[in-house]
């Protein structure tokens, strides 16, 4: 399906013909004004800031079984954003930065499964890597040794997940670019460099991903409208 044609799916499935679709987002949207609003210092890890940064995609985990049905592309969708919520939760204590990005390499392979490997498009993966390697060269010099292994495992998942996305177009590919986007600046923020309000960008870009990616699920027929 191309990006016009899934924008007005999306128009259609957001119109009062489908309430459910807009009421099992209001959840998701107050949590992450919750977020933003409290603004927990990341000096302070917790498990309350971890459940106030993981809510947002336990919501969307919520909103995908309330309007889809059960169906493998939902289930997989649903896996990814669990293991996302792990991911978020692991991040909030630098101990843990590892088991952080096993679960999201873990959420990046679940939306890989949902995406799928048809049509191929190799010559796109070609040009994703060609930036990934480029990327990784001004990032390398920064790491540990014991990092090194652990994060080009990860941008090889993620550059994956990306390709997957970019081929499924429309809200998946947005939500690919945004979530490259945030680990980007994470990575940058965390290894090479601090960047002015790097967890507002890396904040606002992985809600608003993960929130486009989950919406490539409605691309099915059968939602729930009542």
């Amino acid at each position: 399906m191309d990006a016009r044609k899934e924008g007005l799916l999306l128009k259609t499935l957001f119109s009062d013909q489908h309430p459910q679709v807009r009421k099992w987002l209001v959840p998701f949207i107050l949590a992450c004004s919750f977020y933003f609003l409290l603004w927990i210092p990341e000096d302070q890890p917790s498990w309350v800031s971890a459940l106030v940064k993981c809510l947002p995609i336990l919501c969307l985990v919520v909103f995908l079984w309330a309007v889809t049905p059960g169906r493998s592309s939902s289930w997989l969708l649903q896996g990814a954003l669990v293991c996302s919520a792990v991911g978020d939760a692991c991040l909030i204590w630098p101990e843990a930065f590892l088991y952080g990005m096993a679960a999201f390499s873990a959420a990046h392979l679940f939306y890989l499964r949902a995406f799928g490997l048809s049509p191929l498009q190799p010559g796109l993966l070609l040009y994703i890597m060609l930036a990934s390697l480029i990327y990784c060269s001004f990032l390398l010099p920064h790491l540990e040794p014991d990092m090194v292994l652990p994060v080009l495992a990860y941008g090889l998942i993620l550059s994956s997940m990306l390709w997957r996305s970019l081929v499924r177009g429309g809200s998946a590919g947005w939500g690919g670019v945004l979530f490259t986007i945030s680990d980007g600046v994470l990575a940058w923020n965390a290894f090479i460099r601090s960047l002015p309000f790097a967890r507002h960008v890396i904040m606002t870009t992985y809600y608003a991903a993960q929130l486009l990616l989950i919406l490539s699920g409605l691309r099915n027929p059968g939602l729930k409208t009542h």
